[in-house]
């Protein structure tokens, strides 16, 4: 039981659920705008992709990272990456459909190579864990010094 709740806590394993779930919402929306309703690829390409925006910053802010940044800060950074991340997408998506391998091939592929820059950038600036700031403690020759746990200092 010990391995499946470190697995559980392991950040980088509830960050692939969430993103593999985020994808297949994606590529969803991404065949229904193209196969179903006749877009232009490079839009259906972005549309799947903005469209599992809302999705995928609330679950891996909360869930993955459990981010304790202000909200807003998160959106602006997850907004640049995600900006970033659908030109990119567009452009591997394009590409592998122009050389005969498919939308689904090149879908993967940029799934794949965005996966895994976003996985340290959402966790080292996107959403950072804030660790509490702690008062300097008082006294001489203690700076940056802390007590032990449980005991009382003179000031």
């Amino acid at each position: 039981m010990g391995a499946v709740r470190r697995l559980l806590d392991s950040s980088a394993f509830r960050y692939l659920v969430i993103g593999g779930l985020s994808f297949l919402l994606d590529f969803g929306l991404l065949t229904l705008c193209y196969r179903v309703f006749g877009w232009p690829l490079w839009l259906a390409t972005a549309s799947g992709f903005l469209g599992s925006f809302f999705f995928n910053f609330f679950l891996q802010r909360r869930f993955s990272f459990r981010a304790s940044t202000p909200l807003l800060g998160g959106v602006f950074r997850y907004s640049l990456l995600l900006a970033a991340n659908t030109v990119a997408t567009i452009v591997i998506v394009e590409f592998f459909e122009r050389v005969g391998a498919g939308i689904l091939i090149g879908k993967i592929i940029a799934t794949v190579v965005t996966t895994v820059w976003n996985f340290f950038l959402y966790k080292h600036w996107v959403f950072p864990r804030t660790v509490p700031h702690l008062p300097e403690p008082a006294g001489e020759g203690t700076i940056g010094a802390l007590p032990a746990p449980g005991t009382t200092r003179e000031v």
